[in-house]
């Protein structure tokens, strides 16, 4: 529907024409009346027949070009009444009971955070030498920590492992806790070997009982990781490169299934276009994407 993916099963078989003689436009009759589908009286433009089936990316290019990602967006999530991404057409796996917000910075909708819920997607395609995240974000600080976005790897070497992970040292962890009156917003992100902090603190800290919608970015290269907040740099230092081995999910709203060991689970927050890229956005990139 509107070239978004809303239903693919597997055919047991292909489809046999025989004594298949005419097609019929409008209606059901004469071969399809039996449960009295009968005459259509819809408006119908632009009917198109192939012989062949067409790929995500052609069904885009006969819509009218679909949705054309900006440079290097990998995935982009506008949470308008589902969880698709519009790079991909892929739908995200749903764990739990996450809601819709009745509200949103674009449109009417955004994720809406559930207790023991998230949304997952497959990491290919969405990592490289580089990586950006930004989102649009409306706190619930209850409760007081949670994740909202992880690619990590999973944690066997734990004794309570898969119900208690916390490996830090491949992929990236952005997750808030309290601190003094508010919620710091953080960043962890591992290189192979080891794991490195950016934490702002207070800067990097919002209110608790903020109600207004706020917008969260962040960006990782090859020499240094930042963190953005409505624009506005809160956290950043050297670095010298993420590994992404066994990273292999992306969790979004929580940081389980592999971020857990701290209690930074689910996230009741709201959630509003979210977008990934595989490059380090500018701040200036980041400021343009906010407008």
């Amino acid at each position: 529907f509107n070239w978004v993916e809303a239903r693919s099963s597997d055919m047991s078989a292909p489809i046999d024409w025989t004594g298949c003689e005419t097609f019929n436009i409008g209606s059901g009759g004469p071969t399809f009346d039996y449960w009295n589908h009968l005459s259509d009286l819809s408006a119908m433009d632009e009917l198109r027949f192939f012989s062949k089936a067409l790929s995500f990316e052609e069904v885009q290019d006969v819509y009218g070009g679909g949705y054309q990602p900006l440079d290097g967006e990998t995935l982009y999530l506008p949470f308008n009444g589902n969880s698709t991404d519009l790079v991909s057409g892929a739908a995200a796996t749903v764990v739990g009971t996450p809601g819709a917000a009745g509200e949103g910075v674009s449109g009417d909708e955004a994720y809406a955070g559930a207790t023991d819920s998230y949304l997952t997607f497959p990491t290919t395609n969405l990592t490289g030498d580089e990586f950006s995240a930004t989102m649009w974000y409306k706190i619930n600080a209850d409760p007081d920590r949670a994740g909202i976005l992880v690619m990590g790897p999973p944690d066997t070497g734990n004794a309570e492992y898969p119900d208690v992970q916390n490996l830090r040292t491949n992929g990236f962890r952005f997750f808030r806790e309290a601190g003094g009156d508010g919620q710091v917003f953080k960043l962890n992100v591992g290189n192979g070997t080891a794991d490195s902090w950016f934490d702002g603190g207070a800067t990097a800290s919002i209110p608790s009982d903020t109600t207004d919608w706020v917008h969260l970015a962040f960006t990782i290269s090859g020499t240094e990781c930042t963190v953005y907040i409505n624009g506005e740099v809160v956290s950043q230092g050297a670095f010298d490169g993420v590994d992404w081995s066994g990273c292999d999910v992306l969790s979004i709203g929580s940081g389980a299934p592999r971020f857990t060991q701290w209690n930074h689970k689910s996230d009741l927050s709201y959630i509003d276009e979210l977008r990934l890229f595989n490059k380090a956005l500018t701040q200036t990139e980041i400021q343009d994407i906010i407008n």
